[in-house]
């Protein structure tokens, strides 16, 4: 892992712990790197209440409670369904945070619409949610690692 990477994990979880909130993830194309990367240094358990690896769409349907009708709408994998993974994550836990990753890490399920590489990264707090689009370049490992240090960066933002 890069000095820069480890720097951007440190400072954000300097910055969650001074903050004083909590955290809860649902993570579905990096599986659980966030959280991963969230709990990476001693004394994470104070923020970092919840991950969940949401792969699977009736996961997100029934843990989350993201209707099925924007799931087929919109797909698994766009704003809509980022937005409620990561408000309704955070309401399921009983967090201060709530963010959510979804997008396709390849190499296959890609389409003209939504290359590999298309991520949706939302976060939410009770008075704020914000979703950003990103298409990141690589094999599936990188693309899952730049868009959980792309969590992490506007992640750290988001509690400034």
């Amino acid at each position: 892992m890069s000095i820069i990477m480890q720097n951007l994990i440190k400072q954000t979880h300097m910055r969650l712990l001074k903050s004083g909130r909590t955290i809860a993830t649902a993570e579905s194309c990096t599986a659980g790197l966030l959280s991963s990367f969230l709990t990476r240094f001693s004394g994470s358990s104070r923020y970092f209440i919840l991950g969940l690896a949401t792969y699977s769409n009736k996961v997100k349907e029934n843990i989350l409670k993201i209707p099925a009708a924007i799931i087929r709408k919109k797909g698994a994998v766009s704003k809509e369904v980022a937005l409620l993974m990561a408000k309704n994550v955070r309401k399921l836990a009983k967090a201060d945070l709530g963010v959510s990753l979804t997008g396709i890490a390849g190499p296959t399920g890609g389409s003209p619409r939504k290359p590999v590489g298309t991520v949706f990264i939302a976060l939410s707090s009770k008075n704020k949610t914000i979703c950003k689009k990103f298409i990141f370049k690589g094999n599936r490992s990188a693309i899952r690692k730049q868009a959980a240090l792309k969590a992490l960066q506007l992640l750290k933002l988001f509690i400034s």
